[in-house]
């Protein structure tokens, strides 16, 4: 799945250690195009944050894989980056990393929503 938009803010990298040795993350908000825009925040990890190397005001089309989990009774998503590009550069920069088994592209029986209609 891609999004498209301009990046209007930098989260604070975060980091840590688990049981698989030491993690990081960086968190950015894109705020997409059209009549109605809406903000996504999205993340990058590891080697992927200095790879994309997204800084503030630039328009980006990212590639993104999405994945809830449960914890406790709650559902949490995660909108994970594995791909961005620089808008406007047809042969341009683009950054990718193997999305490790994620498929990008949606289920047939997805259904289609038009940007102007809203799900509810």
């Amino acid at each position: 799945m891609e999004i498209n938009g301009k990046i209007i803010e930098l989260l604070p990298e975060k980091s840590g250690e688990s049981a698989n040795g030491p993690w990081r993350k960086q968190e950015y908000i894109l705020e997409t195009d059209g009549q109605y825009p809406k903000k996504v925040c999205f993340m990058a990890w590891g080697d992927k944050i200095d790879q994309f190397n997204i800084k503030q005001g630039e328009n980006l089309v990212v590639s993104i894989d999405l994945e809830s989990r449960e914890y406790n009774g709650r559902w949490y998503t995660d909108v994970k980056a594995w791909k961005v590009s620089r808008a406007g550069d047809g042969a341009g920069e683009s950054y990718q990393s193997d999305p490790q088994g994620f498929n990008s592209s949606q289920p047939s029986s997805a259904p289609v929503l038009d940007d102007d209609a809203i799900p509810f």
